[in-house]
This record gives C-alpha cells, sequence and structure tokens, in this order.
C-alpha cells in the first residue's frame, strides 16, 4: 500500500482514516490557540477599570472552537490561547484564564450540524457567569476586596462575554451558511 492509499478501518472517519482526522484536529486546535492569542492580547484589546482588566472578542473564537473541535482539542486551543495571551499582557491572570477558558468550552456542544444552536447561543450567555465569578474570585484570591472585586469583575466580564457572543453568533451564522461542519 503507498502513502496515498487512504486505508479502510473501523476508525474511518468522514472517508479519512483516525489518524488523519487527529491531524486535522490537531492542526485546527493550534490554529485556534494562536488565533485566540492574537485576537484576546492584540486584536480588539480594550483596557478598561483596574488591575489588568480589558475587553477582548477572543472568547468568540474559544466559542466557536468548543462548537467545531472535539472537547480535548477545544480544551487545549482555549488554554493555550487565553493562557498566552496573558502571559503576553498581563501575567498574574494566566493560571486562573487558563482554568476558566476551559470551563468555558465545557458548556458548549459540537455535536449538531450547525454551530449556532439554541444550546451553542445559551452556552454562550452562560459564559458570562464563568467567566465573571471565576474573575471575581481570582481577583479576590489575589486582591482581597470582595466587593470591588466583584463589580469590576462582573461589570467588565459583561462587556466582554456580551461581545463575545455577539461575534460568536455572527461568525457562526456565516461558517453555517458556508456549510463548515458538513465539509469537517
Amino acid at each position: 500500500m503507498d502513502s496515498h492509499t487512504v486505508k479502510k478501518s473501523s476508525g474511518e472517519t468522514r472517508g479519512k482514516t483516525t489518524a488523519d482526522a487527529g491531524l486535522r484536529y490537531l492542526t485546527m486546535s493550534g490554529v485556534f490557540a494562536a488565533l485566540i492569542t492574537v485576537m484576546t492580547a492584540y486584536i480588539a484589546h480594550v483596557p478598561v477599570g483596574v488591575n489588568g482588566t480589558y475587553i477582548h472578542f477572543g472568547d468568540a473564537l474559544i466559542y466557536l472552537a468548543a462548537t467545531i473541535l472535539p472537547t480535548p482539542y477545544a480544551l487545549a486551543a482555549a488554554a493555550i490561547g487565553g493562557g498566552l495571551a496573558d502571559l503576553l499582557t498581563a501575567p498574574v491572570w494566566a493560571p486562573a484564564t487558563i482554568v476558566i477558558k476551559m470551563l468555558l468550552v465545557l458548556l458548549f456542544s459540537n455535536k449538531a450540524d450547525r454551530i449556532v444552536t439554541a444550546r451553542n447561543v445559551t452556552a454562550s450567555v452562560l459564559a458570562y457567569l464563568i467567566t465573571g465569578f471565576g474573575y471575581f474570585l481570582a481577583e479576590y484570591l489575589m486582591f482581597g476586596s470582595a466587593a470591588s472585586a466583584f463589580l469590576i469583575s462582573m461589570g467588565s466580564n459583561l462587556i466582554q462575554s456580551a461581545g463575545s457572543g455577539a461575534v460568536f453568533v455572527i461568525a457562526g451564522l456565516a461558517l453555517d451558511r458556508a456549510g463548515l461542519k458538513k465539509r469537517l
């Protein structure tokens, strides 16, 4: 059998072997991690408030990764992308970000034939609660003031999450219209 022949096996995925699918998902995870890093750290990166808080749309790419990739790959893309963005901009937040961004992935489903589903739109709204409370807890543990940490975290993350949710829905609808998930 030459290297261009696709071996038929029980591990075949839509005309590709399991190894081919794994390589494709690994590659897509790397691309998502890079896009999440750049979108979070540099593109539409707007500093607000105190303690290094900023608004970005990198979470929209985490939501997309979670709806396109198998969960383990999406978890890796979110953790690496979010963690690297913080290491480049506000390193003190990196440990909290890695955990929070991985939790966001778990809200979404990649099982449907489309990206924008009722579950995934609801997940983008619930992501605000995880993001807000996650960073509140991290800020409280680092700086100690519960009242100010809660107000800062919930306020700035409401804007960030709403913007990321809107970008996710718009991009998801465009990708659904292009039939992306059917081609994967």
